[in-house]
């Protein structure tokens, strides 16, 4: 059963992790949220680099799915971090998502909660996101559930080419 609150449908949701079926589902989100962050182009993800980096033998990686009565309306990709200061793990969310009609429902809240759930369980000592600073919506979520911007650290990136040229010079 569905609840209004706050002039929005608050449904009901199901939580569950990813499996390698959903590849398509994940693959689908991915581009949507690329569009969404106006880098589609970047998206190199298919169905099988999918299926191995996250349910090969080697992956660190998990993935949740949020369903509304079966249908697939967002994901959460994540991994496990580590922080030399509080020697524990700490969980790392790489991505989240939630289809345009379901935003401001609870997804997205719900999804993080039990992230948070699953970091507790694993006694980690951090939960930790990035998100996008012109992504206003998300950004007022993650205020209002108390998480904690950190400003003083700048994110560094080494990808493709240089990538390649800095490990081989």
């Amino acid at each position: 059963m569905d609840a209004e609150v706050k002039g929005k449908t608050r449904r009901n949701f199901t939580i569950r992790e990813a499996v390698v079926e959903d590849c398509a589902v994940i693959l689908g989100f991915i581009r949507e949220l690329a569009i969404y962050e106006k880098a589609e182009h970047e998206v190199e993800a298919t169905p099988e680099s999918i299926a191995a980096s996250l349910f090969g033998l080697s992956s660190v990686t998990r993935g949740l799915i949020c369903e509304h009565e079966g249908r697939a309306v967002g994901f959460a990709v994540w991994f496990f971090s580590y922080s030399t200061w509080l020697a524990k793990n700490g969980l790392y969310l790489e991505d989240l998502y939630v289809t345009p009609d379901y935003r401001g429902s609870g997804a997205g809240k719900v999804l993080l909660k039990r992230l948070a759930k699953i970091a507790v369980d694993n006694g980690c000592g951090r939960f930790e996101w990035s998100v996008l600073d012109w992504n206003t919506p998300a950004i007022e979520v993650y205020d209002a559930i108390g998480a904690e911007p950190q400003n003083e650290w700048i994110r560094y990136r080494m990808s493709g080419e240089t990538l390649k040229a800095f490990a081989e010079g």
